[in-house]
């Protein structure tokens, strides 16, 4: 079994699972997001809801852990397919032309995410989870930080009314679809379902995927823009 996973074939599978589970939770963190366009009050009680509790933390500690792995897998396989055959990150013999510039900058698209995740992680996981979290170990958390800790409807009015989050939001999220529409794609072709019969319908199922997720998500960040100057 530690020879399988340290293989080729099982390294790309753990890249294929772990990029799976993290778009499983992209489509959960987008759902949760648009609930905001819905209801300000049920947006933030989902915020408090999944604040500093047990189970929320827990889920944060896996998700942590998934995209540690991926993104490690995504340079120990670059390093290795580039010694062996050159840049092909997922190594695909039989792919649609279509996506053929997404899987050439797989790495490159995949490191401007993760840069852009360092920013989104400072703008609400930094002043809200971990705020709580460190009145919860005893550190002083002035009152006012407390309150806004559990208030997502506040962090997202206070980002979004800024033009420059705004745009760089917009180019991550257009950087992450071209990611998701070869990584899902690429995924489900690598455990299984490979034949060419299912090629272009896993295409058009990745583009499909990734269109709701970054549309959603995008959504949210042009309409609070969009209210924040009327």
């Amino acid at each position: 079994m530690a020879n399988f996973f340290s293989s080729s074939i099982g390294k790309k599978l753990i890249m294929s699972l772990s990029g799976l589970f993290l778009i499983l939770f992209l489509l959960f963190h987008m759902s949760m997001n648009v609930v905001a366009l819905i209801s300000e009050h049920g947006y933030d009680m989902v915020c408090e809801f999944l604040g500093a509790n047990w189970y929320a933390l827990v889920g944060t500690m896996i998700i942590a852990a998934g995209a540690i792995f991926h993104m490690g897998y995504a340079f120990v396989l670059f390093a290795s397919n580039k010694k062996a055959r050159g840049n092909d990150v997922y190594a695909v013999t039989a792919r649609p032309k279509q996506v053929e510039w997404a899987s050439q900058n797989m790495l490159v698209l995949g490191v401007a995410i993760a840069t852009f995740l360092i920013l989104h992680l400072y703008n609400f996981w930094a002043k809200m989870q971990f705020v709580e979290l460190q009145h919860m170990m005893g550190f002083h958390v002035s009152e006012e930080a407390m309150c806004r800790a559990t208030s997502g409807v506040f962090w997202i009015k206070h980002i979004f009314a800024q033009p420059i989050y705004v745009v760089l939001y917009l180019v991550a999220l257009v950087a992450l679809w071209f990611h998701l529409t070869h990584g899902f794609w690429s995924a489900l072709h690598t455990i299984g379902w490979n034949n060419l019969k299912w090629i272009n319908r896993l295409q058009k199922i990745s583009n499909v995927v990734a269109t709701i997720v970054c549309l959603g998500f995008a959504a949210v960040v042009v309409v609070y823009y969009i209210v924040s100057i009327l």
